[in-house]
């Protein structure tokens, strides 16, 4: 077989890339052995606001314009629903708060994303005496079902191989590379936290950070839009929510912890007063970055050989920004960005 590129992992980032790929009929093939669960267990929301501080996220329109389109064109290549409009609200903690909302809404960045109007809160089952400002061109797509039926896709035209990708199998000659019984021109990482067992790789400063969320049915909460107050509550259907996330830096597995969950539920009884029941439990292991900005270039020594990594938090925006410049580099031999290019870092 010889294809264009080899493409390792099918997440946030690897979908991205192959987007870019087909888009411009290159072929290639995939490999995942389901072992990085980062993508799959993400909340999935995009949001052009870091609403801890009121400040724009890096790149925000760039990335939505983007990314959006992205999403639709897989809506209807796969016939799914993936992209959920949903206003993100963000509960007001003090007056003083409020005060900062308005002052943030006036920045030229962010008076497009920031609505200037104070939502009074009138449901009995919320906390919020003070309101909720209200973020706007915000939604989430749905990871799981965009994961599951883009593999589907893959495997019905026998180019995605459902396993581990033997890095010590890879054979790398001057003009192409050979893996098995496969030829390509071009190989392209997006492992997420596997690149740590990379050999190319691994030595670029990927820091995992694990992330568990809990899945609640609530009957009467009954809110059409997300809540972000500590942590996120997200609606989905038949009155089950999304709370969500934890962060935790040196248990590195995918079990879900009662430490977490108890976390999680400690901060969400301070925003709701219905009763709720816990139906259950994930947790993944987000590929994020000490300079939060992605890991994205060429081997140094291996010019064939390729990253797409370090997504983070905010995967959903900013993966298919980011391989689209990487595609544009390989491709068409423009420069990435300097605060993207693993040449910040010393490999």
């Amino acid at each position: 077989m010889q294809v264009d590129y080899i493409v390792i992992g099918i997440g946030i980032a690897g979908i991205s890339f192959c987007e870019q790929l087909k888009a411009n009929n290159k072929t290639f093939v995939v490999f995942d052995d389901t072992s990085q669960q980062s993508s799959t267990v993400a909340g999935g929301l995009y949001n052009p606001v870091v609403l801890k501080r009121f400040t724009s996220v890096w790149k925000s329109k760039e990335q939505l314009d983007i990314a959006l389109p992205l999403y639709a064109n897989i809506e209807k290549a796969l016939n799914v629903k993936l992209d959920y409009k949903i206003p993100v609200y963000r509960k007001f903690a003090s007056l003083e708060e409020q005060n900062d909302w308005f002052a943030a809404s006036d920045k030229r960045l962010l008076s497009k994303y920031l609505s200037t109007e104070i939502i009074k809160n009138e449901n009995s089952a919320v906390k919020a005496p003070f309101g909720f400002g209200k973020v706007l061109e915000t939604g989430r797509i749905d990871m799981k079902t965009m994961i599951e039926a883009y593999k589907k896709h893959l495997l019905k035209q026998n180019l995605l191989f459902e396993e581990a990708f033997n890095y010590q199998a890879l054979q790398i000659e001057s003009k192409t590379i050979r893996y098995n019984n496969i030829t390509a021109t071009n190989i392209v990482f997006a492992e997420g936290f596997g690149i740590k067992q990379n050999p190319y790789f691994k030595g670029l400063p990927l820091v995992p950070a694990k992330g568990e969320l809990i899945i609640i049915n609530v009957p009467d909460l009954n809110i059409d839009y997300v809540l972000k107050a500590g942590v996120f509550l997200i609606p989905l259907e038949d009155d089950l929510y999304i709370v969500g996330a934890t962060y935790e830096w040196k248990d590195l597995t995918h079990k879900v912890t009662k430490g977490a969950k108890n976390e999680l539920l400690n901060k969400l009884k301070k925003l709701i007063t219905c009763p709720f029941e816990v139906v259950n439990q994930v947790a993944g292991i987000r590929p994020t970055v000490k300079d939060r900005r992605p890991l994205v270039g060429q081997h140094k020594i291996h010019k064939h050989l390729f990253v797409l990594n370090g997504l983070g938090t905010r995967g959903v925006m900013i993966g298919p920004y980011v391989a689209k410049q990487l595609f544009n580099f390989i491709e068409k031999d423009m420069p990435l960005e300097k605060e993207i290019d693993i040449k910040r870092f010393e490999l």
